[in-house]
């Protein structure tokens, strides 16, 4: 491959693993800010024994952090299991939505924007799961102009992708669906 294509690669990888990284990192913070709340989350999605439903919504969040920490700090090792985590949780949710339950919180992180399950959360969990291919095979060098530029994209990624769940959590809201129903 020519170096500009090897460049647009790593840019692209870069940016990704930035940008999910500090989705990653954001939602592992407000979970463990609602911990009391966050096991009755992973409980109504109905696809764990109830055994396994405490522990893995204490570690659920911590791996996260972790995760997302480390797609920031560039360990591209953790790309492979930051798509895992993407893949699980779009199939969980579209397991729900098949099963008529999108109405649940996708427990996505902002509690105080309860979020019900959507076919827009399970692309977009796709797509983010997509961006992080690229990771697998390059990332940029730290300090390097590529290295500035996936940092500028993956910042924009993330504030992307907060806006969209932010704006998607508050078109599902009661004031919104209030709105809706009085026309």
């Amino acid at each position: 491959m020519n170096p500009l294509g090897t460049s647009a690669i790593a840019i692209t990888g870069g940016a990704a693993a930035m940008g999910v990284g500090l989705v990653f990192i954001t939602a592992g913070l407000a979970k463990l800010r609602s911990r009391r709340v966050f096991p009755g989350v992973v409980a109504n999605y109905r696809l764990l024994p109830e055994a396994l439903v405490a522990p893995v919504a204490f570690a659920l969040p911590v791996l996260e952090c972790v995760v997302g920490v480390s797609l920031v700090v560039g360990i591209g090792l953790f790309a492979a299991p930051a798509i895992a985590l993407l893949l699980a949780f779009a199939a969980a949710m579209a397991i729900n939505i098949g099963r008529g339950r999108a109405h649940i919180d996708c427990g996505c992180g902002r509690s105080e924007l309860r979020q019900p399950l959507s076919r827009t959360l399970v692309f977009r969990n796709l797509a983010l799961a997509m961006l992080l291919v690229p990771t697998l095979v390059t990332t940029p060098a730290f300090a390097t102009a590529e290295w500035l530029i996936a940092l500028a994209g993956g910042v924009a990624l993330y504030l992307l992708t907060h806006l969209v769940n932010v704006l998607a959590a508050l078109a599902a809201g009661p004031l919104a669906t209030m709105e809706r129903n009085s026309r």
